[in-house]
């Protein structure tokens, strides 16, 4: 039966329960992401207060005026790091579209220390580990930034845990592929107003995510995520402050050998007519391991009726490509 509606999963018996409840998570978390590739989580343990400090102080820069968020653009071009104009990406390009460009600007950035070695700062490691940029207002949003960050890292090893177990793997299976990731995590402005374009221009263009998993955190607000479903259905998905939606990336895909989906979607513009009192903000955890891990089809996902379907690839080269594709230059 093909799902009409992205799961909310309680995750606190895997945190804290016992060994059936973690097993009835894993069995949750794997049934949606063989069915839809997306689900909600509570029960995470990220404090609110930190969520709602990012939030707010996201809403203030993004307020700011335009000359004064140029500031913290990034000086190399296509860089992870800083403000991103708005309109400047499109993410439809990354299905073979030639999409126009989405209405958003964001806020991007990283890891904030690493070790002084060769593989974090030789000619490979220094594309993916690259000092953060932070505005000079509002006062305390790198902090609130990296505040966050911290949390949410700390829950994208939960969740491999709970898909290691729920992959009939040892649950550290994944620990060695991610304990070095290069995850970058993007806070994402939908303006209030959604201005004049051109036909099928919205808030972020049709694609799938590129890593493992994605942890997103929306607000309530009019002009919101979709989800494709196996069937071809667009169907909404409930975005809120106090829960994360998950959905699987193109790498979780390959390693599962397509037994898991990352499935396409996107944010939709508000109804016509529609007035704001504000812009909408969503803050995207986007997993990718380690530059190096090699993802090549995991043996159990396998079998004589269904052979690997894809070559392996290194995690950080095939980000690569789907950054420079979307990537709008100037």
């Amino acid at each position: 039966m093909v799902s009409t509606t992205v799961p909310l999963i309680d995750i606190s018996p895997f945190l804290g329960g016992s060994p059936d409840g973690r097993c009835d998570v894993a069995r949750a978390v794997a049934d949606a992401c063989e069915d839809i590739g997306f689900f909600a989580i509570s029960g995470h343990g990220v404090p609110a207060e930190i969520t709602n400090r990012l939030r707010r102080l996201s809403h203030a820069f993004f307020g700011l005026p335009e000359d004064e968020k140029a500031r913290a653009i990034h000086p190399v071009a296509g860089t992870p790091r800083g403000h991103r104009i708005f309109a400047g990406e499109a993410l439809g390009r990354t299905t073979g579209a030639d999409a126009p460009a989405d209405f958003k600007e964001f806020y991007h950035f990283g890891r904030d220390d690493w070790p002084d070695d060769d593989y974090h700062c030789d000619a490979e490691g220094s594309r993916y580990f690259v000092p953060n940029i932070w505005p000079e207002n509002p006062a305390g949003f790198a902090d609130a930034a990296m505040e966050y960050y911290r949390e949410t890292e700390k829950l994208s090893f939960v969740m491999m845990r709970i898909a290691a177990l729920a992959l009939d793997l040892p649950q550290d299976f994944f620990q060695d592929k991610i304990n070095e990731h290069v995850t970058a995590m993007r806070i994402n402005h939908y303006p209030a107003e959604t201005p004049d374009g051109v036909a099928g221009q919205i808030r972020a263009g049709e694609h799938t995510d590129y890593g493992l998993f994605t942890l997103l955190m929306g607000e309530q607000a009019p002009g919101g995520l979709e989800v494709r479903t196996r069937a071809g259905d667009w169907i909404n998905v409930e975005t809120r402050p106090d829960i994360f939606v998950v959905n699987v990336g193109d790498l979780l895909m390959r390693w599962t050998n397509d037994i898991w989906v990352s499935n396409p979607h996107r944010v939709v513009n508000p109804p016509a007519g529609t007035k704001l009192s504000q812009g909408r903000v969503s803050i995207a955890f986007f997993q990718q391991p380690n530059y190096d891990a090699v993802i090549a089809c995991i043996p159990s996902c396998a079998g004589p009726d269904n052979p690997p379907r894809y070559e392996p690839v290194r995690s950080g080269d095939y980000r690569a490509v789907k950054y420079e594709v979307a990537e709008i230059a100037g």
